[in-house]
């Protein structure tokens, strides 16, 4: 049965979006979220892709680039709107419902704004069910489906579509999106709705919405499960030359060590490329990708980027399980270790 997601539903689902969420800069999520307010007006319909005619063309909603240039470069407004717009000029056909790539932060509520905006649908899910740093790394290419023909539009009137190989989309995507001001607004992976029944990660919407309200657990926000790992204070954040890999992934890597403040009080080490991929205790492999793996604040609860750990933090390091379709022999090569240049 579908429902709508109005201005109350609006608060409980970006509350829920952020428990679990790296690299959301506090200036872009605000600004998201007034974005979405502005133009959500009686609200948006949330539907399940079994809902939608099989035929319907489906359209992935995400942005793509840097949070922290989203809130110095601020958008006009139709950005989203401009790039569906883009590649249904490319395709021949109007879409009838809009997806999340993923539900972290400004990138669950970028499609909210999308659908808003095009007087379509939401479809209950999304391609990940946790987050990934490249644009291929969904479910939706698990399931033979390409990202390409893709549209990006950006804040200064920008349109740019792109036509290429699956395995080609960020390589291109990434230098456009300098080009327009370190962000841009995607609409990707065009497909049907009965193909999307078929690969994407469903009801996770819903999920934040539940994990928005004010008192549930944080783990109703884990569609697959979540575990703590351990607690304890972060004593040193060290660079990295990188893995031994030549990879395409826009962030350096680095290391982190937290000492356990209790049980075994182990020392662990968190490598991170872009985000934290491989957890070592005691030099004993315990968490890794395609496994979602968090530092949250003990301050205040919120996620801490990779980026912003220093010395003397006090953590918890929660383990946020990856959908089943990632554990597969092809999720691993797609996002598990060898994907962030780590032959373990």
């Amino acid at each position: 049965m579908s429902r709508v997601i109005d201005a109350a539903g609006l608060g409980r689902f970006s509350a829920g979006s952020r428990l679990y969420a790296t690299g959301a800069a506090e200036s872009s999520y605000s600004l998201t979220f007034a974005w979405a307010g502005s133009v959500l007006g009686e609200g948006v319909e949330l539907v399940t892709a079994g809902e939608l005619d099989a035929g319907t063309l489906c359209v992935a909603i995400t942005l793509v680039g840097s949070t922290t240039a989203l809130g110095e470069q601020l958008p006009v407004g139709d950005e989203p709107v401009r790039a569906v717009r883009a590649l249904e000029r490319r395709l021949g056909e109007r879409a009838g419902a809009v997806v999340a790539l993923n539900l972290a932060a400004e990138n669950a509520l970028i499609p909210l704004i999308a659908a808003a905006g095009l007087g379509v649908p939401l479809v209950d899910g999304d391609g990940s069910g946790r987050v990934f740093p490249l644009v291929e790394q969904t479910t939706y290419t698990l399931g033979g489906v390409s990202a390409a023909p893709l549209a990006l539009a950006g804040a200064s009137g920008e349109v740019v579509v792109l036509e290429t190989a699956a395995d080609r989309v960020e390589e291109l995507v990434r230098p456009v999106v300098l080009s327009v001001g370190g962000w841009a607004v995607a609409a990707c992976y065009p497909m049907t709705a009965g193909d999307l029944a078929g690969v994407l990660v469903p009801g996770t919407v819903s999920l934040l919405l539940r994990a928005g309200e004010p008192g549930v657990p944080r783990s109703v926000a884990a569609p697959y499960g979540v575990r703590a790992l351990c607690s304890g204070q972060i004593l040193a954040v060290e660079g990295s030359t990188g893995h031994g890999a030549d990879l395409a992934l826009p962030s350096l890597p680095s290391s982190i060590v937290v000492q356990e403040s209790e049980g075994l009080r182990r020392l662990v080490r968190l490598e991170a490329h872009n985000e934290i991929v491989l957890a070592l205790a005691d030099g004993a492999p315990v968490a890794m990708a395609p496994d979602q793996i968090c530092m949250i604040s003990t301050a205040d609860g919120m996620v801490v980027d990779v980026d912003k750990a220093e010395p003397g933090l006090e953590v918890e390091v929660m383990v946020v399980k990856a959908a089943p379709v990632w554990h597969t022999d092809r999720g691993l090569a797609l996002g598990g270790l060898s994907a962030f240049g780590i032959p373990l």
